[in-house]
C-alpha cells in the first residue's frame, strides 16, 4: 500500500511540474511595449456640433419588417448633405431603396479590391419615461455656460433627442449606437478629401437605414447591389466591439480592444403547447401551462454544450498573459483543465456567452382570466447560436426538449446561422490594431465574437474579412446605456474615433 501511495505521489508531483511548466512556457500574446505616443486630441466645435445637431434628427425605427416613419430619415439626408458638401462633391454617391446611403471615394488604383465602412443611421426609441421641465447649464464646446429650462425625460440627464453637449459630453439616442459612428465616418472622409490625399483603393461609406429592425430594407439590399455590382471587397469595417476600460475584464489590470471576427446565429422559436382546457374548478392532472413549464424547464436545465471556439481560444491567447496565473494555469493545461475553465466561464452571464449557444426564455401567453385554464399554452425561446453550433443542431434540440408533448413549433424573427470567422493574419486586422495604437496605446487588442447582431453578416456575400469594432473606450454603466436610458458618448471618444478611421483611410496601403 505505501509503495502504491509513493506512486500516486510521484505521479502527482510530476503532473503540478508539468503543469507549471506548460503555463510558464505557454505563447501567450505579449502587450509589447510600444513607442507610439497616444494621439493628443485636437479641439474641433464644429464637428461636435455637427454631430450634435444630427442626434436632434429623430430616425426612429421600430415594428416589424421595418414599416415606421421615414419622414425623419427624409429630413437626416438633407442635413447630411448641408453638413458634408466637400463629400457629396468629391465622391461618387447615391441611394439604395431610397434611404440607403453609399458614397465611393475612388482611389488611385481601381483593380485594388476597395475597403468599406458600414454604420446606420436608424435608433432605437428612447422608452416611455415622463418627460419633466430642468434648469440645467449647458457647457457648449467653446466654454460658453448657457443656462436655460428644457424638457427631458426622467433618468436621462437631458432630453433623449437634445444633442445637449455637457459635461465633457455629447447626449441622446445613437449617440453610441450608432450615430457616433456615422458621423465620424463621413469626419473621416471629408478631412481626407480636404488633405488632399488619394487613397489607392476605392473607400466606400455605405449606411442602412433599419438595423436595429433586422436591416432587410437597408443593409441587407445594399450588400445585394454591391454583388450584382460584381463587387469584392478586401475589408469591411462595423459595430461590435469596443474599448473595455480598465476594470471592465475581471482580472485584467488594462483596457481591452476586443475587435468582433464573427458573431453569433439567431433563432427564436414559438412553442404552442396543448392541454385541456376548462374551468379551474375542475382542473386536469396536468394543464397546459404546467406542461410548458417542464419543457422550459429542460431547455434551461439542459442547454447546449459549451466549447472552446478557436477564435475564443485566440482571444484567451491573446489577454490570457495579463491574467492572474490561475487563469494562465487553466487557459495553458486545457488538454487537462479545461472543463474546469469552462465550468468557471459559464457561471458569469458575459463570459458564457462566448462559449455556448445561449438559450433565453422570453415572452410567454396563456388564458386571459384567474380562472380559466388555456388548452393552449405559448412562448418564445430565443437561442444565440455559437460557430460552430448550427441552426438544425438547435431544432433537434428543441425536439429533444418537447419530447412527449403535442406542440407546434414556429420560427420567428430572422433565423440565421452564425457568421463566418474572420482571419486575423489580414492587412484590414492589422490596421484596427494599429489604429487602436494611435488612440489607446496601452490597450490590449484581441479578436473577439460579438454576440448581438449586426448588419455586418449580411456582406459576407461581397467579403470574407470582416470585423466589428467601434473605438471608443467606455466602462461598464456606459455599455449599459446603449439601447437604455442615459445614453451618451464623451466628447473624447468621439473625436478619437474621428482620428482612427481617418487613420485607416490614410494608411491602409502604406
Amino acid at each position: 500500500m505505501k509503495k502504491i501511495l509513493l506512486i500516486i505521489l510521484g505521479v502527482i508531483i510530476v503532473l503540478i511540474i508539468i503543469l507549471f511548466i506548460k503555463t510558464f512556457t505557454y505563447p501567450f500574446k505579449k502587450n509589447s511595449s510600444t513607442t507610439t505616443k497616444e494621439w493628443k486630441i485636437v479641439k474641433n466645435d464644429s464637428a461636435v456640433q455637427r454631430f450634435s445637431n444630427g442626434i436632434k434628427i429623430a430616425t426612429i425605427s421600430t415594428g416589424e419588417l421595418g414599416d415606421f416613419d421615414y419622414s425623419t430619415f427624409d429630413t437626416f439626408k438633407e442635413y447630411l448633405k448641408k453638413s458634408y458638401p466637400e463629400i457629396y462633391k468629391n465622391t461618387e454617391n447615391y441611394e439604395v431603396n431610397k434611404y440607403g446611403l453609399v458614397f465611393k471615394l475612388k482611389g488611385s488604383q481601381p483593380n485594388l479590391e476597395p475597403i468599406l465602412f458600414l454604420s446606420h443611421m436608424d435608433v432605437v426609441p428612447p422608452g416611455d419615461a415622463d418627460i419633466k421641465n430642468k434648469e440645467e447649464n449647458i457647457f457648449r464646446p467653446d466654454d460658453k455656460v448657457l443656462p436655460r429650462v428644457t424638457k427631458v425625460a426622467e433618468d436621462w440627464d437631458f432630453a433623449p433627442f437634445s444633442g445637449a453637449v455637457a459635461n465633457g459630453r455629447i447626449y441622446g439616442r445613437g449617440t453610441i449606437d450608432m450615430k457616433g459612428m456615422l458621423f465620424s465616418l463621413m469626419e473621416s472622409m471629408s478631412n481626407t478629401i480636404k488633405s488632399g490625399h488619394i487613397p489607392k483603393r476605392d473607400i466606400y461609406l455605405a449606411f442602412g437605414f433599419d438595423e436595429e429592425v433586422g436591416g432587410q430594407k437597408g443593409a441587407a439590399q445594399i450588400a445585394n447591389h454591391f454583388k450584382k455590382q460584381g463587387l469584392k471587397f478586401d475589408a469591411v469595417y462595423d459595430e461590435g466591439g469596443l474599448i473595455l476600460e480598465k476594470g471592465s475584464v475581471k482580472g485584467i489590470d488594462s483596457d481591452v480592444a476586443v475587435i468582433g471576427c464573427a458573431e453569433k446565429g439567431f433563432l427564436s422559436a414559438k412553442i404552442k403547447v396543448k392541454g385541456l382546457g376548462g374551468h379551474s374548478s375542475m382542473p386536469p392532472t396536468e394543464s397546459a401551462i404546467g406542461k410548458a413549464a417542464v419543457i422550459m424547464q429542460r431547455l434551461e436545465d439542459d442547454q447546449m454544450k459549451p466549447i472552446i471556439t478557436p477564435l475564443i481560444k485566440e482571444f484567451f491567447d491573446n489577454i490570457g498573459g495579463s491574467m492572474p496565473f490561475a487563469n494562465r494555469l487553466a487557459i495553458s493545461n486545457q488538454w487537462l483543465l479545461q472543463p474546469l475553465l469552462l465550468s468557471q466561464l459559464t457561471k458569469s452571464n458575459t463570459t458564457n456567452a462566448l462559449v455556448r449557444t445561449t438559450t433565453a426564455l422570453t415572452m410567454m401567453k396563456g388564458s386571459d382570466g384567474t380562472n380559466v385554464l388555456s388548452p393552449e399554452v405559448e412562448f418564445v425561446v430565443n437561442f444565440r447560436l455559437l460557430p460552430g453550433n448550427t441552426v438544425k443542431d438547435i431544432k433537434d434540440h428543441i425536439a429533444k426538449a418537447t419530447k412527449g408533448f403535442d406542440v407546434e413549433v414556429e420560427e420567428i424573427d430572422n433565423t440565421r446561422e452564425a457568421s463566418a470567422v474572420s482571419p486575423t493574419n489580414t492587412k484590414a486586422f492589422k490596421l484596427i490594431e494599429a489604429g487602436i495604437k494611435e488612440i489607446y496605446p496601452t490597450a490590449i487588442a484581441t479578436p473577439y465574437l460579438t454576440v448581438g447582431g449586426t448588419d455586418a453578416y449580411k456582406y459576407q456575400i461581397v467579403s470574407k474579412n470582416i470585423y466589428r469594432f467601434m473605438p471608443i473606450k467606455i466602462n461598464n454603466s456606459e455599455q449599459q446605456s446603449i439601447h437604455s436610458t442615459n445614453e451618451y458618448i464623451s466628447i473624447e471618444n468621439y473625436l478619437k474615433m474621428i482620428h482612427y478611421f481617418e487613420f485607416i483611410m490614410k494608411n491602409y496601403d502604406k
